[in-house]
């Protein structure tokens, strides 16, 4: 029972009220907040040093060691961070009584560091289980700009290939903002030394909540396909969208006044958030050793948990590939609670960064391998490219015809709408319905590619090669092209193909860094010692590894869908391989309704033949072959008949046939 006389300590509202980064707290910070609560009867225990040693020695020593002895290093009573490691234990031995006194004072301080004490919103989400998130991120995802992205395919029209990827960009951020939130807080529970805030730990997931609000309709298509083809030149990302976007939506959600209300510190926390999102805000300093406003050098970590720029490794790649696998209906083999169970910060070179075990390295290589299997099998699925690629046809035709109001009346276009992000917030996946069901005449063009795709009356491809090195994939280098199949017409060839009829794409596969192998920017730690950041490389793991990280193919489709086109159009794109000094290319081949992949010699066998380089690459591969004894080629028993190779071949042979000279 408490004494007569006694001040009753406030409650929880008056506990809210303390400064936001209490580790930085001296003695005196410390004994303000606790008489601001309503203990100040018991300010004189926090500052007497003999008791606040004593509490120390109940420490557990790995405990003090990790935090580098914080505590015995101060000489005159409690600070901010001892608070976190406070119990009832050592209350009572720095002689505070009774037991309900001890109980409360712990329930006030652990206001301190939770990150709300309001009801957290629970979202049932099919990757990630039953979920929490802050009533702050809550706040975020009820708005018209965040509700958007419930109208955004995740894999754009992939789902027209793939029944079930038919998820979108809204579950894709709440996942994403939820494991921000587990990254950060596991750092900070495993080493509270790094002082990681709730503020710190509120930005984060907004950060990973709103990373993805820029994306257009069917996501990357808009931005690495339709836009390039109406304002070739302008280097206009979804990153740079996303951030006038989240601008937006907290201006004209009043949001600036709730995040206050929350503790965070504007702009400074505005700034930070940004910044996850699309990097340095400043271009001028981008050339200086720390480049960012929002946090200071020794929170570089932060800037790795959302959009990690160092080696690729973040939460946003932890939740595509878990959900993209579970719709598509692909095995997800890289498993990110593992990666959090050993996540820890090591300093390097003056920063810090997130570094992971020594025995992990095999894991990660996995994951990446994972990514690109998912953009072989899926992302870059040949008959969901070309139906992104009419799409985008239909989209260039129809963009001077689509009205959409933006702020203060003005009207914008498809492509325009870019500009302003109250027309850009109206702008999702159901412009493809609004153009199909159209009957404005002005929009028939339009309207006729999309009735194609409906009715699955799709371009086809006739082939893919692979360059020996680095091609510029511009827009106007892939028009370019589709001119030189149409001039590569072979000899004997009936059909007359001209190069509106072909579309030619360059898609990139990588680890995501392109030519580099990401690994070699991740640092690792020993058991033995944790604090120490080492690096593995390559050689060290396995010589099963790949010796590239990145390679482009180049894909030829032909719009004309008749037997004849087709036939022709593989003898066009097998003659331009040739021309153009490419791999021996594979063409696609349709019978009866079902696609097979041929060799070049089968569509083309009286092309083929006349390229040196295709058939000795394949003897060399013959030779390689173990014969019947299990033994290898003897040497030199290659046939060495000399071949002559290129288009001069090609005239002598279609001579030979009663072809006239060229």
């Amino acid at each position: 029972m408490m004494e007569r006389g006694t001040k009753r300590p406030r409650r929880d509202e008056d506990c809210e009220n303390h400064v936001s980064d209490f580790r930085r707290w001296d003695v005196e910070e410390t004994v303000v907040y606790l008489r601001r609560a309503g203990f100040g009867k018991w300010e004189q225990k926090f500052r007497e040093d003999r008791n606040y040693r004593e509490a120390a020695r109940l420490r557990n020593t790995a405990v003090l060691q990790r935090l580098n002895t914080v505590w015995l290093k101060r000489e005159h009573g409690m600070t901010g961070p001892g608070l976190l490691y406070l119990t009832e234990a050592h209350l009572e031995k720095m002689g505070v009584s009774p037991l309900g006194s001890r109980l409360e004072i712990l329930h006030c301080l652990q206001k301190l560091w939770q990150i709300s004490n309001e009801p957290m919103k629970v979202f049932n989400d099919p990757i990630h289980g039953h979920i929490e998130l802050h009533p702050l991120l809550v706040q975020f995802i009820d708005t018209p700009q965040f509700q958007r992205l419930r109208h955004i395919k995740q894999l754009g029209a992939t789902y027209l290939v793939f029944p079930g990827a038919s998820h979108n960009r809204f579950e894709h951020s709440v996942g994403v903002g939820y494991l921000a939130g587990c990254l950060v807080r596991a750092l900070s529970e495993r080493q509270p030394e790094l002082l990681i805030t709730k503020q710190d730990v509120l930005c984060v997931q907004i950060a990973g909540l709103c990373h993805d609000l820029g994306h257009g309709p069917f996501s990357h298509m808009f931005d690495g396909m339709f836009i390039p083809k109406v304002r070739p030149g302008e280097k206009w990302k979804h990153e740079v969208a996303s951030v006038q976007m989240f601008d937006h939506l907290v201006k004209v959600n009043g949001l600036e006044e709730v995040m206050v209300h929350h503790g965070l510190t504007l702009p400074d926390d505005l700034i930070f958030i940004k910044e996850q999102i699309a990097g340095p805000l400043d271009n001028s300093v981008l050339d200086s050793s720390w480049p960012y406003k929002g946090r200071p050098l020794e929170k570089s970590f932060l800037y790795e948990i959302v959009a990690n720029k160092r080696n690729g490794i973040d939460v946003d790649k932890w939740d595509y590939f878990a959900r993209d696998c579970y719709h598509l209906g692909i095995q997800n083999n890289f498993d990110y609670q593992r990666f959090l169970k050993f996540a820890r910060v090591c300093e390097v070179r003056g920063k810090k960064h997130i570094c992971t075990r020594d025995k992990e390295v095999g894991n990660l290589y996995d994951m990446f391998h994972t990514r690109n299997c998912l953009h072989r099998r899926a992302y870059q699925h040949k008959v969901a490219n070309i139906i992104e690629t009419m799409i985008a046809e239909a989209f260039v035709k129809a963009d001077p015809h689509i009205r959409i109001q933006g702020s203060s009346g003005k009207i914008f276009t498809i492509s325009s709408a870019i500009e302003d992000m109250e027309a850009y917030t109206k702008l999702t996946d159901h412009i493809f319905e609004q153009i199909l069901y159209s009957s404005e005449p002005e929009l028939s063009e339009a309207r006729a590619i999309l009735n194609n795709i409906v009715c699955r009356r799709l371009y086809k491809c006739v082939g893919q090669t692979t360059p020996e090195t680095h091609v510029d994939a511009s827009q106007e280098k892939l028009l370019d092209w589709a001119k030189e199949v149409a001039r590569s017409k072979p000899s004997g060839t009936d059909a007359n193909l001209i190069a509106e009829d072909f579309v030619v794409s360059v898609i990139y596969m990588d680890y995501g860094m392109k030519e580099k192998n990401p690994i070699n920017n991740v640092h690792f730690y020993c058991k033995k010692d944790p604090t120490k950041a080492i690096k593995i490389r390559k050689k060290q793991v396995s010589k099963l590894l790949p010796e590239r990280f990145a390679e482009q193919l180049i894909r030829v489709y032909c719009k004309k869908t008749d037997d004849k086109s087709l036939e022709a159009a593989k003898k066009y794109f097998v003659q331009w391989c040739m021309d153009r000094n490419f791999t021996k290319p594979q063409a696609r081949l349709c019978i009866s309704n079902c696609v097979i992949t041929q060799d070049g010699d089968v569509i083309a066998p009286e092309l083929t033949p006349l390229k040196r380089d295709w058939h000795t690459l394949e003897r060399d591969d013959e030779d390689s072959e173990p014969d019947d004894n299990g033994e290898g080629a003897r040497p030199g028993t290659r046939d060495e008949t000399p071949r002559k190779a290129g288009r001069q071949v090609k005239v002598n042979l279609f001579q030979a046939q009663g072809g006239s000279r060229l």
